[in-house]
């Protein structure tokens, strides 16, 4: 579906997924996935963060969730500043885009389909009763952007030292 910007210029679906690839640099320079998310107000960022379950032990802090909620820390219940863009590198799961419903997130670009966890068909099929304005699925989701920059991400992670399973899951993505 079209999304009508009312409130002013919005970040490019490329240079989003371009930034959120920037951010998966980072973490992979620090042993994490390769996995980066930045959250959007019109052109300004207001969240960012890449995967960060080997430095802090834990399973729910993926990129999209920690970056959403450094938004929803910026932001709060203000909505002035406009509708909210979500970029990952990696298709969000099923519990990020539940985050970004609860969120308010417009519009949701990504690099790379995840096949065995990405939750963007389940959403497709989720049918409310009644969408609410304040909680609905975002107007516009798109994949495929900066897909070769995401695939050698996926290479080097596969490469390095990370668990086996999650080497041989990179590898996957990598397109090999």
């Amino acid at each position: 579906m079209p999304w009508d910007n009312t409130e002013g210029p919005a970040v490019e679906p490329e240079a989003a997924v371009a930034e959120a690839v920037r951010v998966a640099d980072d973490g992979l320079a620090r042993g994490e996935m390769p996995i980066g998310a930045v959250v959007f107000a019109g052109e300004d960022v207001i969240g960012r963060a890449f995967t960060q379950e080997q430095s802090l032990g834990r399973r729910i802090v993926h990129a999209d969730l920690l970056a959403m909620i450094a938004a929803d820390e910026h932001r709060g219940f203000d909505r002035s500043a406009g509708p909210l863009t979500l970029a990952v590198n990696l298709e969000p799961c099923l519990m990020c885009l539940g985050a970004a419903i609860t969120l308010g997130v417009e519009r949701v670009f990504y690099g790379l389909a995840s096949p065995n966890d990405g939750g963007v068909e389940l959403l497709a099929q989720w049918r409310p009763p009644v969408e609410q304005q304040f909680f609905r699925r975002p107007r516009e989701i798109r994949g495929g952007f900066q897909g070769d920059a995401v695939r050698r991400q996926f290479a080097g992670y596969a490469e390095g030292s990370g668990p086996a399973g999650m080497r041989a899951w990179a590898r996957e993505l990598a397109g090999g």
